[in-house]
């Protein structure tokens, strides 16, 4: 099968379209990409100098969905099926995954780091963890189409898992710190866990949009000092008797500023939740977990099981992407990767390859 995929030669330098051959080996599919989400982890790898897995050239993109259009050996029961591919898929057989640690296995496939990623024509993964879409209408009436649900693989999952292991329950407080591509999906799944959530964003865009998708206060991180907003956030929590216990705060802005409101946002026993990513170092004084008897988690992305519950949170409407997402054609990369760098996009970019029916 001939791929076309954005190739990055070299940080910075203009991605470089490339054509080559590739077919799936045993365990492996071959999916055609309908859509693939723009991360800022991807902006990460292309201006930040941050180091992929697998040398370049590399073409990167792990938020993948499309159909399996050709399956090797063992992976048959995939073909012509239409399918979200994990943005980490573990090996299923190691240490780690037996310890139920599947997001550090030393064997997991990242697309877009490990292997060519989602920014072409087709990608070549393992058929393992792939999430399975149903065509037809849903019971719900469908919550995004194929194009849209590749989303699910990061932007979605990653702030699922983070709020699962934070234990987030009914009546808690959620504080997202960020409320981009990833922070406004999380606020709009605490807020189906029926927890009470505060959005935190320096883009009036955004927080506009979350306070009609599940953010019950937004704060401007750029119009007031961090003690007017951490004292915003106790007197809402103080008036819902939500005690510091279960207070959960999440990370999800990716940058130094946000990381530093956020670990001074913890409580006593309370929940500090890592979601964004930024090469930068933030300066934090790491003993106040002690004092306060508090718990710090990252979170690499989610594993494969997780997906079908994240996948019915769309398609029953719970969680939504389309408000969430802008449509590009893939040829159109170098503009998206440009304006989502200096922040003239406020939500997530689909990227779309023309070749598509």
């Amino acid at each position: 099968m001939k791929i076309s995929g954005w190739a990055v030669t070299e940080p910075g330098r203009p991605l470089e379209l490339r054509n080559w051959e590739a077919e799936p080996g045993r365990g492996e599919v071959l999916v055609q990409v309908a859509g693939c989400g723009i991360c800022h982890t991807d902006l990460g790898f292309y201006y930040d100098r941050v180091p992929t897995r697998h040398p370049l050239p590399l073409v990167l993109g792990h938020e993948i969905s499309g159909t399996v259009v050709s399956a090797g050996p063992g992976s048959e029961e995939w073909l012509h099926r239409d399918v979200v591919v994990p943005a980490v898929i573990p090996c299923g057989g190691c240490d780690a995954c037996r310890a139920g640690q599947a997001s550090i296995c030393p064997d997991q496939v990242f697309p877009g780091n490990d292997v060519d990623g989602g920014f072409a024509t087709h990608v070549v993964v393992p058929s393992r963890g792939l999430c399975p879409i149903p065509r037809g209408p849903h019971p719900a009436g469908g919550g995004a189409d194929l194009q849209a649900l590749c989303v699910i693989a990061d932007a979605v999952t990653t702030p699922y898992q983070a709020i699962l292991r934070s234990g987030l329950a009914e009546g808690d407080l959620a504080v997202f710190v960020g409320a981009g591509g990833v922070g406004g999906f999380g606020i709009q799944i605490a807020s189906s866990f029926g927890a009470r959530v505060v959005a935190i964003d320096v883009d009036p865009r955004r927080l506009e949009k979350m306070r009609h998708h599940g953010a019950q206060v937004t704060i401007d991180g750029s119009a007031g000092s961090f003690k007017s907003i951490r004292e915003t956030i106790r007197a809402f929590a103080g008036d819902h008797r939500i005690p510091t216990w279960r207070r959960k705060v999440f990370e999800a802005s990716g940058t130094v500023a946000g990381q530093e409101t956020a670990f001074g946002l913890v409580e006593p026993g309370g929940w500090l939740g890592i979601i964004g990513y930024t090469d930068a170092k933030a300066s934090v004084r790491i003993s106040n977990l002690m004092a306060l008897d508090a718990t710090a988690r990252g979170n690499w992305g989610c594993p494969p099981e997780h997906y079908p519950a994240v996948l019915d949170l769309v398609l029953s409407r719970r969680v939504l992407v389309e408000p969430f997402i802008e449509r590009r054609p893939i040829s159109g990369i170098a503009e998206a990767f440009a304006d989502l760098h200096a922040r003239r996009i406020a939500g997530r970019v689909v990227l779309v390859p023309e070749s598509r029916p």
